[in-house]
């Protein structure tokens, strides 16, 4: 019997494997991963600013509008004040009033009457009349003349003197001599009678004519008159009452 030969078997040759390409496969793809990673947070990345960016953007918007509105807000405000300003200083400031004249007093030096058998008067007297200027100018006014009367009839006159009244303030002009004479009123007047009562009524009348200056620069003329009722008390010789109108 023939002895049975125990051969080692014989297994085919494996294709070798290559783990160099399976490495770099693997490599590849964990840097597209990486990639695709930091794609990713730049695109979020991106995204964050851009919202920030934004919302900075619409919170500026917002301020400037603010602003805007704040400075319209002041500006409205500055031209209503300044509006405001401009009505009160033309009806205060700008605006021209006459001034007033008128007899301030009277002081006599001789003081005669008569009341028979002809009523008559004389007297030499001292007038003090004043300007007042109430305005915010200077007011200059020529020289001029003021006229007395009794019952419409002249009984003389006095001269009153150029001048200039400071603004808001009173000129006074003192000392201005005048002759009051009865001599040239008619016969049957009512002067014997006002004589008797004691009491005498007169009239002066006047007019001053002038420009008032404002800020040194805006002139306007301006003419104030003088009509003032004048009561004189005979027994004791002196002035009761001055009304000027």
């Amino acid at each position: 019997m023939a002895e049975r030969r125990n051969d080692p078997q014989v297994y085919p040759l494996s294709q070798s494997y290559n783990y160099s390409t399976d490495f770099n496969v693997k490599r590849d793809e964990e840097s597209a991963f990486r990639k695709q990673d930091e794609i990713h947070r730049n695109y979020n990345a991106s995204l964050n600013v851009t919202r920030d960016e934004g919302s900075d953007s619409i919170e500026s918007d917002e301020i400037r509008r603010k602003k805007r509105l704040k400075y319209l807000a002041y500006f409205v405000a500055f031209v209503v004040f300044q509006t405001g300003v401009i009505v009160l200083f033309s009806l205060t400031v700008m605006k021209i009033k006459t001034p007033k004249f008128g007899v301030r007093s009277i002081t006599f030096d001789h003081f005669e009457v008569r009341t028979a058998p002809n009523p008559s008067f004389n007297f030499i007297a001292s007038v003090e009349v004043g300007v007042k200027n109430k305005n915010f100018g200077t007011y200059k006014f020529q020289e001029s003349k003021m006229y007395f009367s009794y019952d419409g009839m002249p009984i003389g006159e006095a001269f009153v003197p150029d001048g200039k009244a400071g603004w808001l303030s009173t000129k006074k002009l003192k000392n201005l001599a005048t002759v009051l004479l009865s001599n040239n009123l008619p016969t049957n007047s009512q002067l014997g009678n006002d004589l008797n009562s004691g009491v005498l009524k007169l009239n002066a009348q006047s007019q001053l004519s002038g420009k008032v200056t404002l800020t040194f620069m805006f002139k306007k003329k301006k003419s104030t008159n003088l009509n003032c009722n004048i009561t004189i008390g005979l027994a004791d010789k002196a002035v009761r009452e001055i009304d000027c109108n």
